[in-house]
């Protein structure tokens, strides 16, 4: 029997008798089908279009009518949407604006960002897919082969906050596969394409391509490509509902990292968990506002703690209103019976972030199959992965990381097949081949085997 505690900022549920309904439905409000739109943003859509669209509308038209009218349209719609009066020439960040804003950044932060950079270099080196080829016969010569894209396009949010963290996270991570252009798009604003320290990251990377852009218009030139932007070969990175159902939209015609949605946590904690590093780890996630945070543990005094802690915190955000809005939406102090029923509904959940901050993390993460990426221990916050550890934040979000996975070096890499026969390999496994094809009546894929292997 679920309870629960109106007084607090954040719900709480007692789920010893069961607790997958209230999962399903937290789920159920941060899936696309949630239609997570702004006040301000409906307000917008009626402006524009002269009717209450869907955000799936929205981005059809938009997308609709950048394939049709390229640049034109992405121009009409980066005004109307973003307010910004911009001709084609003057969306491309000038080298020499890249350039005066890393010359003006402060010095200690390009030092983080070198060091950071450094961080992901490392990690994803080592994780890099490398060729693999067999020969397991006389003849016969086998390849797996990587190679990576030539042209992929970055999304860098804009909108409440500026992101430089996601152009190291998206980046570096091409660069090591040896992706050879990279565009990165951002809305023109103050927290977007014209963010001093966003542009200063950009050319400490070396990326050169950086357009005053953002939203669905953006995703669609970069996807179908037009005279102001040219198309690329794949779209990752973060972004609104419009972003997402729009990178949703062209997939197909370009590659995508995932259909991301509102970012997702779940801490599962026991009596060796701080109550104020709890808490703290929840609020950073309710900071993205929308952002969903859970606790699941099976100590009812740490709930307790808990809810003192975060009422204490909350106090002291700059973006107090909004954390509390979220906390109060999407999330959830969860008590469960014991550990095993926490793992289970933590796998029904499957959490873009998963903190387990308990005595021995390591043994319960052995128990759960899904999670974007894990966190192990009192002393290891999400953040170090956000900002610095060396794997990429951009995550798969809304349940689907029970297939999907995280963005990585590899997500750059093409994967294919060499495959090589000499002669007399080629007739040694040619009657299967025979076989087969004849079998499906395939005749024509038959006589190509057989007339190489009757030549002399």
């Amino acid at each position: 029997m679920m309870s629960e505690r109106t007084e607090s900022v954040i719900r709480y549920v007692d789920a010893r008798g069961g607790g997958d309904e209230v999962l399903a439905e937290l789920r159920e409000k941060l899936s696309p089908r949630g239609d997570l739109v702004s006040p301000r943003g409906r307000e917008l859509t009626q402006a524009v279009f002269g009717k209450p669209l869907t955000p799936v509308e929205v981005v059809e038209t938009i997308c609709r009518d950048v394939l049709s009218e390229g640049t034109p349209a992405l121009l009409r719609y980066t005004k109307a949407l973003d307010g910004a009066e911009l001709t084609a020439p003057s969306l491309r960040v000038p080298a020499a604006d890249l350039a005066a804003a890393h010359a003006a950044a402060d010095p200690e932060f390009l030092e983080s960002i070198r060091r950071i950079r450094d961080n992901i270099v490392q990690f994803q080196t080592a994780i890099r897919h490398s060729d693999v080829t067999i020969q397991p016969r006389p003849g016969v010569r086998l390849t797996q082969r990587y190679v990576p894209l030539r042209r992929i396009g970055i999304c860098v949010p804009g909108g409440a906050a500026a992101y430089p963290s996601t152009v190291l996270m998206t980046a570096v991570p091409a660069q090591v596969a040896g992706v050879g252009e990279i565009a990165v798009v951002a809305p023109p604003t103050p927290f977007g394409a014209y963010n001093n320290d966003m542009l200063a990251t950009c050319h400490e990377l070396g990326l050169t391509e950086v357009y005053r852009c953002g939203g669905a218009q953006a995703v669609a030139a970069m996807a179908y490509g037009c005279d102001a932007l040219p198309a690329v070969d794949k779209i990752v990175g973060p972004g609104n509902l419009f972003v997402a159902l729009a990178k949703k939209h062209v997939f197909g015609t370009v590659d995508i990292d995932s259909f991301a949605g509102p970012s997702e946590v779940i801490v599962l904690a026991d009596e060796t968990a701080s109550a104020a590093f709890v808490a703290a780890d929840l609020l950073a996630q309710a900071e993205h506002s929308p952002g969903s945070a859970i606790l699941i543990t099976w100590h009812p005094d740490l709930i307790e703690q808990v809810q003192i802690e975060l009422s204490s915190q909350l106090a002291e955000l700059q973006r107090s209103d909004l954390v509390r809005d979220a906390l109060a939406d999407f999330g959830a102090l969860i008590l469960v019976r014991d550990a095993d029923q926490a793992c289970a509904l933590t796998d029904s959940f499957a959490p873009e972030h998963l903190h387990i901050q308990t005595a021995h993390p390591s043994v319960l993460i052995e128990k759960i199959r899904n999670s974007g990426a894990a966190f192990l221990g009192h002393h290891t916050p999400v953040a170090l992965g956000d900002y610095a550890a060396g794997p990429s934040h951009v995550l798969p979000t809304g349940g689907t990381c029970k297939w999907a996975e995280g963005l990585s070096v590899n997500s750059f890499l093409r994967s294919g097949s060499v495959t090589s026969f000499a002669t007399e390999a080629t007739r040694a496994i040619a009657p299967d081949v025979i076989r087969l094809a004849e079998k499906e009546g395939l005749t024509a894929h038959a006589n190509s085997v057989s007339i190489r292997s009757q030549a002399e």
